[in-house]
């Protein structure tokens, strides 16, 4: 009966270690603390958990597993299974979704933002350019226009920037530096320390961003319609751990994606209704830049800087002009109603 038993509770045990062996963990890199940038990875994570009945969990760390910039090294070595990153961070590694940080689109709304996103990250030359890194596109991170926090004298016409030291990466620092301002491309994390140090005169960031790293404590105006554009923040995962999952965890994961976007949407959507009531409570001056004076910024930096970037991508293969259309028709067809979402960002 003894040896019945100890055969029992041993075959009971190993059952318990096939259970915990079949769960799936992953580590997910992002940074800074949570906000409503981070807000569809963690409804993703919630969403998964609850699909497979907590078989498949996330662990989301703030920068505990790598530095922003370091995020797609981190995946390319498999440190950890999901990360977040901004495409300006490292062109050369993502050039082919630089695309989306061009200045002056003309995106006007996160569902715009969203639409021209997957459909770039669909195409098969951002999936080729991003395999090189063993990284599989899986959604974007939606944001709003950037506009500028500043101190001193409110800045309303292009010409006022010449000089101006304003923290701004990728296109959007492009077209500063084409109107004679002075880009550094300091992480999000440093924008604060920068502004308060006089590094930069001038931060460029979303409104989420300014009230999470605090540059809008540092603020005496805020452009409230300069719209340059944005950046492109990409949430990927690791490909071998993308292949590994089960079937139901991968349906899990997929079929996540759309609600963790319209959670985010959500909360962006709260948080820009109160943006004025923050301005004014903070004491910031909102400057109202003239159509002309916007006309002539654009004017100065959205053509030539795209026509170069094309010129760029098919130098070095990657179909420049194509993916510039595909962003350009996406645009044209969310607004008329006609934009069908790719059935996965990956392909």
């Amino acid at each position: 009966m003894k040896t019945i038993l100890t055969a029992a509770v041993a075959a009971a045990a190993g059952f318990a270690l096939v259970g915990e062996a079949a769960a799936t963990e992953w580590n997910v890199s992002v940074w800074g603390k949570r906000r409503a940038f981070t807000e569809h990875v963690e409804k993703l994570a919630e969403l998964v958990s609850a699909k497979t009945n907590g078989e498949f969990t996330m662990n989301i760390s703030y920068g505990g597993l790598s530095k922003n910039k370091e995020n797609l090294d981190g995946i390319s070595i498999g440190a950890f299974e999901m990360a977040q990153f901004c495409a300006g961070y490292h062109r050369d590694k993502n050039p082919s979704i630089t695309v989306l940080e061009l200045p002056f689109l003309g995106v006007n709304t996160l569902a715009e933002e969203v639409a021209v996103s997957h459909a770039v990250y669909a195409h098969e030359a951002a999936q080729k350019d991003l395999a090189r890194w063993n990284a599989k596109l899986l959604m974007t991170s939606p944001m709003p226009q950037y506009n500028i926090v500043g101190t001193g004298a409110p800045r309303d016409k292009v010409s006022e920037f010449k000089d101006m030291r304003v923290r701004a990466t990728g296109g959007i620092g492009k077209a500063f530096a084409a109107v004679g301002a002075v880009p550094t491309s300091v992480t999000a994390t440093e924008a604060y320390n920068a502004m308060e140090s006089g590094v930069v005169d001038t931060v460029a960031f979303a409104q989420h961003a300014h009230l999470s790293y605090g540059t809008i404590n540092r603020a005496e105006w805020w452009t409230a319609n300069l719209n340059p554009g944005t950046v492109n923040c990409p949430v990927v995962v690791n490909t071998d751990a993308y292949d590994a999952l089960s079937d139901s965890e991968r349906a899990a994961l997929d079929s996540s994606v759309g609600e963790a976007i319209d959670h985010c949407l959500a909360i962006y959507g709260a948080l820009l209704e109160k943006w004025d009531s923050v301005l004014e409570e903070k004491g910031v001056t909102k400057v109202m830049m003239s159509e002309d004076e916007l006309a002539g910024f654009r004017a100065t930096a959205a053509d030539p800087i795209r026509e170069q970037w094309i010129k760029d991508m098919e130098a070095q293969g990657i179909p420049g002009q194509e993916l510039y259309d595909l962003v350009m028709k996406t645009l044209n067809d969310a607004r008329a109603g006609n934009y069908a979402a790719p059935v996965t960002a990956r392909g």
